[in-house]
């Protein structure tokens, strides 16, 4: 008896957020090993069906930069980054449209429809839904930056009910240009800015932003993220993901949220009860 009383507490417990949540648009970045593997797939795949099911509208902004990687060591074609940012040449623009399009998206789609979701999967160049130019005067190649986001694209797919599945590459200018490989951090708060989303969620394979005490800050002010910046308690590659919230907190979402995508379930959690297991981010 006990058990089944714990199993109402917890649906208790997530009810406020539910009613707080329907029918409003919440961007998740989908990323690190949640991506990868099996058990984590499974468990995202049932929280965006969990999340469909009670009226809240997902979408989902995909990144995939190991696999891109990899087939590039495959067909030896020669990788670069500078300053953690992949340089992306006319070879690579192609693998990297491949990947993310044609072989993450649609088993991320695939998936998702399997388990009882209505998903779609599109990249930047549908509809030219992402618009992009070179980023800083094409130091990198043909890895861009966002100028234009057709909100409309998206919000006619979720008014078909259907869960957005977004490929960050992007359209350049001129039928023949082969277009831009796009950041997927980027690419997300950019889209969360322009659907007006409530929230949006980065899975990272960290659990949040740290203390130097090395324990998890549940929530963070914008003020106190630039102080932790400056001190060093936000350091290395946590810099652009709080970055990123705070440009998407900025245009307008009410919270970002960075959790730890090696958790089951760590959408829901966060989400639908009272503690959370991430780090909130708030203007």
């Amino acid at each position: 008896m006990k058990k089944k009383m714990d199993k109402v507490k917890t649906l208790l417990d997530s009810l406020p957020f539910i009613k707080k949540f329907t029918g409003e648009t919440i961007v998740i970045k989908y990323g690190g090993s949640a991506q990868i593997n099996p058990e984590l797939k499974e468990s995202f795949a049932i929280d965006i069906l969990m999340m469909y099911m009670v009226g809240i509208k997902p979408v989902i902004i995909h990144g995939g930069g190991k696999k891109i990687t990899e087939l590039l060591g495959k067909l030896n074609i020669k990788t670069e980054f500078k300053n953690g940012v992949r340089v992306t040449n006319e070879d690579a623009i192609k693998i990297a449209e491949m990947v993310l399009s044609g072989d993450i998206n649609k088993e991320i789609v695939n998936m998702l429809n399997f388990h009882g979701a209505k998903a779609i999967g599109i990249s930047g160049k549908d509809g030219e839904f992402l618009k992009a130019k070179a980023k800083d005067n094409g130091e990198f190649g043909f890895t861009g930056e966002i100028t234009e986001v057709k909100a409309g694209v998206v919000n006619n797919l979720i008014s078909e009910k259907f869960v957005p599945v977004i490929a960050p590459i992007a359209s350049g200018e001129g039928a023949n240009h082969p277009g831009f490989n796009i950041n997927a951090d980027t690419a997300a708060c950019e889209v969360a800015a322009a659907i007006n989303a409530r929230r949006i969620l980065f899975l990272t394979d960290t659990q949040g932003v740290l203390d130097k005490g090395k324990n998890l800050l549940h929530s963070l002010k914008k003020e106190e993220v630039k102080e932790f910046i400056e001190n060093g308690t936000i350091a290395g590659g946590m810099i652009p993901k709080v970055e990123a919230a705070l440009y998407a907190v900025d245009r307008g979402v009410e919270k970002a949220h960075i959790i730890d995508g090696r958790i089951e379930h760590s959408i829901l959690l966060e989400l639908l009860t009272s503690e959370g297991i991430g780090t909130e981010i708030k203007k």
